[in-house]
């Protein structure tokens, strides 16, 4: 018995038996209570191990006194003391051996893992894929000889191909349709639980005998008066052709293409008007359907819901006041710094510098669908003005030029940008008093500078969005007036005389109601424009 309690490992300073660390400097087995008892011992180094790591530290080549407790990540090798302290390793990034060690096993297990079930897997797939391509050439060879002999069928193949791919035309205008009535049901749908709710609240407020209830009551029935949108549709048709041999494709016919619009209202209907706590308000971006964020003078960016309450208010990183905002796909904020030449991504508390300029001035940014940023931008000297695309902090495209070589966009300090649902690219450039329409390559498309009726030089666009159905809408700050053109530059409709006094930033939800942005009274206006 006294040989088997012997055997047992104990702590070196205080008997405990089977104790878990090691110092591999002292060679001395250690206790978790006795760790700092004997790190505590300064007049020599230690190195705390655990016990099953003990003696695994290798010894410096070149200080054989001392253990390589560092590993230096740009040498790939463990070092000492001395070594990290002196001569090619001092500037190095370094870390500790045993960290760096779990992390190469780490990796290990990992490469072990891919090539053992990923790797190798594919490799034995492919030699036996050898064979099967050797006997894929004879088929193949027949059936070259097979489609040779069957040549005389080919006209009927033909035409079947065609008559199926018109078929499934036909299909995706279905789809497109349906797509249009469940729309329309689900807005339906949706007022239709709105006013059950309001039934109900109605009805709680006749039987309360709550003063305070009751004097708080707003009537929202004019609201309901008018059924959501009612589009119209243009149903697709057929138009047969006499059969030519010939020109198979072009005899059968053609399918019309099929467009569903929604009409305008001829006056705007006024949802709600938010107030916010701006003395200039001056941007509006929709973080869903019933938040808002804002921003307009001081360094303060502002989240209200459609009840004018204040949700989150969110500072600059550098104290200046931001030139213009934009929600990400994944409801982040992101804003321009112009005075430091920066643009900025607000994810939970944190605020991040994505970009720096140098030699240019951020102004008007927005966030596309395919998750990029398109930041409008001004140089130092204000003698040249582009836009830039960039994916995360990564440049991938500049427009700055058109096919003469002549600036697309003017130079000044007063520009916004929104993207098209056609991947158009529209700018408010209100020093050249026009809205600049550019493809997602960077062609020019059009310059919208007014409608018919608009005096010329008086056009001066300070804000600008597109809806679901293409349309651009930018806000003419001098008239009071919003303008709505299509996406081809056509003047459709003005939107006014509903109290839009000094218009600027612009923005929709997913049902195309309008938020304006109105600079003096610092109000946001939330506007419906469709039937």
């Amino acid at each position: 018995m006294d040989e088997c309690l012997q055997d047992v490992i104990r702590c070196d300073l205080c008997e405990t038996p089977v104790p878990p660390k090691h110092c591999d400097i002292c060679h001395i087995q250690l206790c978790e209570a006795c760790v700092d008892k004997h790190l505590s011992d300064q007049s020599k180094d230690h190195y705390i191990v655990p016990f099953k790591q003990r003696r695994s530290i290798p010894k410096c080549p070149y200080h054989s006194t001392k253990l390589c407790i560092i590993f230096c990540k740009d040498c790939n090798v463990p070092i000492c003391k001395i070594c990290s302290s002196f001569g090619e390793h001092v500037k190095h990034k370094k870390e500790d051996i045993l960290k760096a060690m779990a992390k190469k096993k780490e990796l290990i297990r990992k490469d072990l893992q891919e090539l053992e079930k990923s790797i190798y897997p594919k490799y034995q797939e492919a030699a036996t894929n050898i064979p099967v391509q050797r006997a894929d050439v004879n088929k193949h060879s027949q059936k070259l000889t097979t489609a040779l002999d069957k040549q005389g069928e080919a006209l009927h193949t033909e035409i079947d191909t065609i008559i199926q791919g018109m078929k499934s035309e036909i299909d995706d205008m279905d789809a497109q349709h349906i797509s249009a009535i469940d729309r329309q049901e689900d807005a339906i749908n949706k007022t239709s639980t709105d006013i059950k709710k309001v039934i109900q609240d109605l009805k709680r407020l006749l039987d309360t005998s709550d003063v305070c209830l009751v004097s708080e009551y707003t009537s929202r029935t004019e609201e309901f008066r008018s059924l959501p949108a009612q589009f119209q549709v243009t149903l697709h048709t057929f138009t047969p052709q006499e059969i030519n041999r010939e020109q198979i494709h072009q005899q059968i016919g053609f399918l019309s293409e099929l467009t569903i619009t929604y009409p305008l209202r001829d006056k705007p209907r006024i949802l709600t008007d938010i107030q916010t706590w701006y003395i200039y308000l001056r941007r509006v971006k929709c973080l869903s359907d019933s938040e808002l964020w804002t921003c307009g003078h001081g360094n303060i960016m502002r989240l209200y819901n459609l009840k004018g309450e204040l949700l989150r208010l969110v500072r600059t990183k550098s104290g200046n006041e931001p030139w213009d905002i934009a929600v990400t796909r994944s409801g982040d904020l992101v804003y321009t710094d112009y005075l430091l030449r920066s643009i900025n991504l607000v994810s939970g508390t944190r605020i991040q510098t994505l970009i720096t300029l140098r030699g240019w001035k951020p102004q008007g940014l927005c966030s596309t669908s395919s998750r990029d940023l398109l930041v409008i931008m001004t140089s130092d000297d204000c003698t040249q003005t582009k836009i830039v695309r960039y994916s995360g902090s990564t440049e991938k495209k500049t427009i700055q030029w058109d096919d003469q070589g002549k600036p697309l966009y003017s130079f000044g300090y007063s520009k916004y940008v929104s993207e098209n649902r056609n991947s158009d690219i529209c700018v408010a450039d209100c020093d050249a008093g026009a809205v600049v329409v550019v493809s997602a390559a960077g062609k020019l498309r059009f310059r919208y500078t007014g409608s018919p009726s608009t005096p010329l030089e008086s056009f001066r666009p300070r804000g600008i969005t597109t809806d679901s159905q293409g349309n651009i809408l930018t806000s003419d700050f001098n008239k009071h007036r919003i303008h709505i053109i299509d996406q081809d530059g056509h003047f459709l409709r003005f939107i006014h005389n509903c109290g839009l006094q000094d218009p600027q930033g612009l923005c929709v939800d997913s049902r195309d109601n309008l938020f304006v942005a109105k600079k003096d009274t610092g109000k946001v206006k939330k506007l419906q424009y469709y039937k």
